[in-house]
């Protein structure tokens, strides 16, 4: 049975017709690129949603129903767009697998990230938040963490728990420590810290390397 998806990218909206909340029966819905400001509580409704893509509007927030869609289990797309805070509510999408909220103005690490404890792959880059809270640790199944040009000083040590971990990237953030436990996780194959100003590497990294893992500086 093909899953049902309602593609509307860059279709120049402006605002999502309210008929769209009345198709229950979807499974994915993209409106990505539509110069949306705002999205209706009625999206609560759509319980069957695994993927739904609000990536490239003027979002400025997400109304709390969103939480409500239990089954978005694959990938959602917060990406370019406006958005200063997520609802804390969303911290009951424990099963959502990626979730991308790049290129907004968190200026803080969202806490309701920390709860969705199903997720794979985080991209949270180009957002102006300074510190990663310790309740990182808490998603244990990541394999991708991505906080490119974000101000990150700081990476707590409770990464030692993401144990799936594969690829950090780090590129661009004013880095000043990096944990010794790093060198511990046993799935870490790739360490990108390419163009952070006058940081120096900690001598650790070269056991890294010895072991495989490829670390750009």
């Amino acid at each position: 049975m093909s899953r049902a998806v309602l593609d509307l990218w860059k279709q120049r909206l402006g605002a999502v017709p309210e008929s769209v909340w009345d198709r229950v029966d979807l499974e994915t819905l993209i409106l990505a690129d539509n110069d949306l400001t705002e999205i209706a509580p009625a999206i609560g409704r759509l319980k069957r949603l695994r993927t739904l893509d609000l990536g490239h509007n003027q979002l400025r927030s997400l109304p709390e129903t969103l939480a409500e869609l239990e089954n978005l289990t694959g990938f959602l797309y917060l990406h370019d767009n406006q958005l200063a805070g997520l609802p804390a509510s969303l911290e009951r999408l424990t099963r959502l697998r990626y979730l991308n909220i790049s290129r907004n103005r968190l200026d803080t690490f969202p806490k309701c990230v920390c709860g969705m404890r199903g997720l794979v792959e985080l991209r949270a880059g180009e957002n102006p938040f300074e510190e990663l809270p310790g309740a990182i640790g808490e998603l244990t199944l990541l394999r991708e963490l991505h906080l490119r040009d974000t101000r990150i000083r700081r990476i707590p040590d409770t990464v030692e728990h993401l144990r799936e971990l594969r690829h950090l990237d780090l590129r661009g953030a004013p880095l000043e420590y990096l944990p010794r436990c790093l060198a511990e996780l046993p799935r870490l194959d790739k360490l990108d810290l390419r163009w952070i100003p006058g940081y120096e590497p900690p001598e650790w990294l070269g056991a890294l390397e010895a072991r495989g893992c490829l670390v750009y500086r």
